[in-house]
């Protein structure tokens, strides 16, 4: 089991603090939901992590070892999947996945993947919302990486695909840990393990929906 503990993360724009004090644990075969309004700092806190934003502090640790943010990305430790696509859109998804898997045992796990199939001779320009962020979980989700942070992997993406993801993430999380911000709320409830809600610049640990309304990331009547 692998562990990834992130301690002392703070953030500011001028005058406004983002996060403040945050410490956050992930360990291999949990995943972890990061609820908050727009503006609250989830995106930002996962690139903080990841180090495509320099923080004013932070020490992330994965087992025994202390990783400066700037070398996160050439580690190999931590992957994540931005909220942006990053794939070339007049590429097919066929000649997408070798460019990731250039072994092809390895380019296989992707391509007999469930659904891959149907679109795999389709331009990543024209795949649906869904289907490309399926793709891009299924090649930045089996990378070597044991530990996963994902922004919004449901947001606006058709039913039948929020089902496919789920199921790979159950998958995924038996060899990784995962941390995951989205405001489907539900979705992410339906396959997290522990969960949180930025607020004030704070994280705040929920149990369920009834706590997503306690701290007013949710209306009661949503």
């Amino acid at each position: 089991m692998d562990f990834l503990k992130v301690t002392d993360l703070n953030k500011s724009y001028g005058n406004k603090t983002i996060l403040k004090n945050i410490e956050l644990d992930c360990k291999t075969g949990e995943t972890i939901g990061i609820f908050g309004r727009n503006g609250t700092g989830k995106s930002t806190l996962l690139k903080l992590i990841f180090g495509t934003v320099k923080a004013d502090s932070i020490q992330i640790g994965i087992n025994s070892e202390i990783i400066n943010q700037k070398k996160i990305i050439s580690s190999k430790k931590i992957g994540y999947l931005p909220q942006d696509t990053f794939l070339p859109k007049e590429r097919k998804v066929r000649e997408i996945i070798p460019l990731f898997y250039p072994n092809g045992d390895d380019q296989d796990k992707i391509f007999y993947s469930p659904q891959v199939s149907s679109f795999e001779k389709i331009k990543v320009g024209k795949l649906s919302l869904g289907q490309l962020r399926y793709l891009e979980l299924l090649i930045i989700g089996n990378l070597n990486h044991k530990f996963l942070m994902l922004d919004e992997p449901f947001s606006m993406i058709e039913p039948i695909y929020k089902d496919v993801i789920k199921n790979l993430l159950l998958e995924l999380k038996k060899s990784k840990g995962i941390i995951l911000t989205d405001h489907y709320y539900n979705d992410v409830l339906e396959i997290t393990d522990k969960n949180f809600v930025l607020k004030d610049a704070d994280k705040i640990e929920i149990m369920d929906k009834n706590d997503l309304v306690k701290y007013e990331y949710l209306r009661s009547n949503e």
